[in-house]
């Protein structure tokens, strides 16, 4: 995960002028959204020389969005993968670990490349919500399943894992703006209530008043 959402990893393992240029535009779509991800910024940040841009990515700035994205994507998607087998609040807590760290290493200045990809991107860039839709839909299968391990229904398994994508997500955001990792925390704890909540409805029914 460090090596899309760590500067300090990233630039550490950095090893062709195209694999940089890609890491590169990622570690700016997190900060700074689609819209800041422009050839100048990846050019200043990653020290590529600008006839590389052309060299490597022909299509110009769209390609290097869109394949930062995927890198960026890709890589919290095989974190998720991991440990879909440990159950779905296994997968929310450690979730959670890695926002908060990665939130407090960039002193908040790092969010969700797919969300921002989602959110920012202008007309003449479709395939960004595209591709943020198809990495979001794997998260959502991965969290399903893991929650089918827990012995969920499918229904249930699967509106438990938009919920947490949803709640989570939106933690991150809240987090940003008040610089504080306490959003998160606050989410994490009301997800961990409703999951272990459901849990025991599924297998002692609702509880009857009095």
């Amino acid at each position: 995960m460090e090596v899309v959402l760590s500067p300090a990893a990233t630039n550490s393992k950095r090893g062709s002028t195209r694999a940089n240029m890609v890491t590169t535009a990622a570690e700016v779509l997190r900060e700074r959204g689609a819209a800041g991800v422009t050839i100048d910024e990846v050019l200043a940040r990653s020290g590529a020389p600008r006839g590389s841009v052309y060299h490597h990515f022909p299509e110009g700035r769209n390609q290097i969005l869109t394949e930062a994205l995927q890198y960026a994507g890709e890589a919290i998607t095989e974190v998720i993968d991991d440990a879909v087998v440990n159950g779905g609040l296994y997968l929310v807590r450690k979730f959670v670990v890695f926002w908060e760290e990665l939130l407090v290493e960039s002193d908040f200045a790092a969010g969700c490349p797919v969300v921002a990809a989602a959110i920012g991107a202008a007309d003449e860039e479709p395939q960004l919500s595209t591709v943020a839709g198809r990495i979001f839909g794997h998260w959502r299968d991965a969290l399903t399943r893991a929650f089918a391990t827990d012995g969920f229904a499918d229904s249930d398994a699967a509106s438990l894992a938009v919920m947490c994508i949803a709640a989570l997500e939106g933690a991150v955001v809240l987090c940003r703006s008040t610089r504080s990792v306490d959003p998160l925390r606050d989410v994490a704890a009301q997800l961990e209530f409703l999951i272990k909540s459901r849990e025991f409805v599924q297998h002692y029914g609702v509880p009857k008043p009095g």
